[in-house]
């Protein structure tokens, strides 16, 4: 059964923005309340503040930026947030891109998976509680967390393409992708993972989409919203070329119509309450274990109250089903 989860869908500069989306999955149907890499309020603080006003909800990072924390710090602030929570973390991790890496590095990543590999290994040691001893060519460390009971945390990994999918397959317990159609999962991603687990021979681990959604409103068409949810997206060299191996007919020079070409090609789903559900139905099919419902769209062209309306009716709606 795929469960359905709640992204936070803009970047929050108080922790009590976060409140209303952390009582939403605590009165609702959803599983988690997930949140990516922010600038101004990190989502380990504000998920924490969530807990100490009263809601105490599993969450995940979708995805927190390698560049900006050594793996040690990284596997502390994780455990930390469980220990806060009292609830599962899912700590989903990715390199960024290479404008950042080099801006906060000196120099991008020579091979992000290489990277991610490493960073990877090097913090579900330190959350196994084991004394990790690794040397790599990215990223270094000998020590273990102090032991001590915690809620689970589950390691997740940004997947866009086939090579990280296989990463995910080898070492992660989610893999975690966004703006990704279900026909590109099914066909793509879901077979990486499966080749990279088995030569590693464990488990295939859960597949989480966060999927960009906004209900059909008067005189917001969908390519509009699109735009809204994903600029940035579309201006990233990575996110164009996994598009383009999904079939979505982007150009990378026409923001606007690449921004309609999501809609067509699946990536931005947009109709009224019944036709969303059928569309999300199709991620279910393809092998999804988790759709994070994201209305970033919608927030930033209709508002505050629009985004959690359409929040609401949504999960009721699959609630019904």
């Amino acid at each position: 059964m795929t469960n359905y989860s709640v992204l936070v869908p803009f970047l929050p500069k108080r922790p009590e923005q976060l409140l209303p989306y952390a009582g939403l999955v605590h009165w609702t149907r959803a599983a988690r309340l997930w949140q990516g890499q922010a600038l101004f309020l990190e989502p380990h603080q504000g998920f924490a503040h969530a807990a100490g006003a009263g809601f105490r909800v599993p969450t995940g990072l979708g995805v927190t930026l390698m560049p900006l924390r050594h793996p040690y710090e990284a596997a502390l602030q994780a455990r930390s947030l469980a220990l806060a929570t009292g609830q599962p973390v899912v700590a989903g991790f990715g390199p960024g891109g290479r404008s950042m890496q080099q801006s906060l590095l000196g120099e991008p990543y020579r091979s992000p998976l290489t990277a991610a590999r490493e960073y990877l290994t090097i913090v579900r040691g330190l959350l196994a509680q084991e004394v990790v001893d690794i040397k790599g060519e990215y990223f270094s460390c000998h020590g273990a967390l102090h032991a001590f009971p915690a809620p689970p945390v589950e390691l997740g990994l940004g997947v866009l393409r086939p090579g990280m999918a296989r990463l995910a397959g080898e070492l992660a317990d989610v893999a975690v992708t966004w703006l990704t159609p279900a026909s590109y999962l099914e066909d793509v991603v879901l077979p990486a993972m499966r080749e990279g687990a088995m030569k590693a021979g464990r488990a295939v681990p859960r597949l989480t989409a966060i999927v960009p959604v906004a209900l059909e409103r008067e005189g917001h068409e969908p390519g509009t919203i699109a735009l809204a949810s994903n600029a940035a997206h579309l201006q990233g060299p990575h996110y164009l070329d996994m598009l383009r191996r999904a079939g979505v007919g982007v150009s990378g020079t026409d923001i606007k119509a690449d921004a309609q070409a999501l809609v067509k090609g699946g990536a931005f789903l947009s109709g009224d309450v019944a036709g969303l559900l059928e569309q999300l139905s199709v991620y279910e099919k393809a092998g999804v274990d988790e759709v994070v419902l994201n209305v970033t769209g919608v927030f930033n062209v209709a508002g505050a109250q629009e985004a959690m309306s359409d929040l609401k009716q949504i999960l009721s709606a699959l609630s019904a089903v």
